[in-house]
């Protein structure tokens, strides 16, 4: 069965919708679709860096975007301005990370792959490391979920139950980072973010709670990597862009759902 690529793209698909789904959820609750971007901008350093030193992609990806994570949530802790610092490091960090590849001799490089993602080509090995992903991203959202939703609720509640809202922080943010890695080989850098966000989106208008808004933006995000593939195939489209028009697509019907639900007879 895994002989087949559009399979194997089916399957990662499916396995960053589930790990991006109960994240997604915190990333909309806490307003924080700016930290994805950022983390995910990020990771292009992590993958110029792994070029330069011959190793895996997804490592240099993911202790770029670790360290991302680790590095904002100690510095927003000390105050500094969340927003700025996301900024500063996001653009940063991209722009050594060109630098880098610009230096790179001899090593044929397909931008547009990691930036828009590349489905179709993901390996058994890519699998393995995407599903390995997602599953400690979902057990690490699991086991952490009350906290969090206590402290993204309301931090002084979360002190008063002997809570630390900043390990709860620490916790998500690099959740993230574990997603922004796994995730680059299926949608790419540019539209992580969009995987992370508009699913869960959709889902909000819908859902009643918190569980629910984290399943139905799980099935959404399933049905979109799906369809989306199915569209490519179809129309002969960059597979990673149309998973997330078909998520948009679903967010649209689903907002306009909830607009009618919600008013007022």
């Amino acid at each position: 069965m895994l002989d087949d690529f559009m399979m194997r793209a089916a399957l990662a698909g499916i396995g960053v919708a589930l790990a991006a789904a109960p994240l997604g959820c915190f990333v909309v609750w806490r307003r924080m679709a700016y930290f994805g971007d950022a983390t995910a901008h990020a990771a292009i350093l992590g993958i110029a860096l792994s070029l330069a030193m011959e190793i895996s992609i997804f490592a240099g990806a993911l202790s770029v975007s670790l360290l991302m994570a680790w590095t904002v949530t100690q510095l927003s802790a000390r105050g500094y301005a969340i927003d700025t610092l996301l900024g500063v490091l996001a653009h940063s960090t991209l722009a050594v990370g060109l630098v880098v590849v610009s230096f790179l001799s001899g090593i044929r490089i397909d931008l547009m792959a990691y930036l828009f993602g590349d489905i179709l080509a993901v390996s058994h090995a890519d699998l393995a490391i995407i599903w390995g992903g997602a599953a400690l991203v979902i057990a690490l959202i699991s086991w952490r979920w009350s906290p969090l939703l206590i402290t993204t609720l309301n931090e002084e509640l979360a002190h008063a139950s002997g809570l630390n809202p900043n390990r709860e922080k620490l916790i998500l943010t690099l959740s993230l980072g574990i997603t922004v890695a796994v995730a680059i080989k299926v949608v790419g850098v540019l539209l992580i973010a969009a995987m992370l966000i508009i699913p869960t989106a959709a889902a909000r208008n819908l859902a009643r709670t918190p569980e629910a808004m984290a399943v139905m933006g799980a099935v959404i995000g399933i049905i979109s990597a799906v369809a989306g593939l199915k569209a490519a195939y179809v129309f002969d489209t960059p597979a990673g862009p149309s998973i997330v028009c078909v998520a948009s697509t679903f967010f649209a019907i689903f907002t306009t759902i909830g607009s009618v639900w919600r008013k007022p007879s």
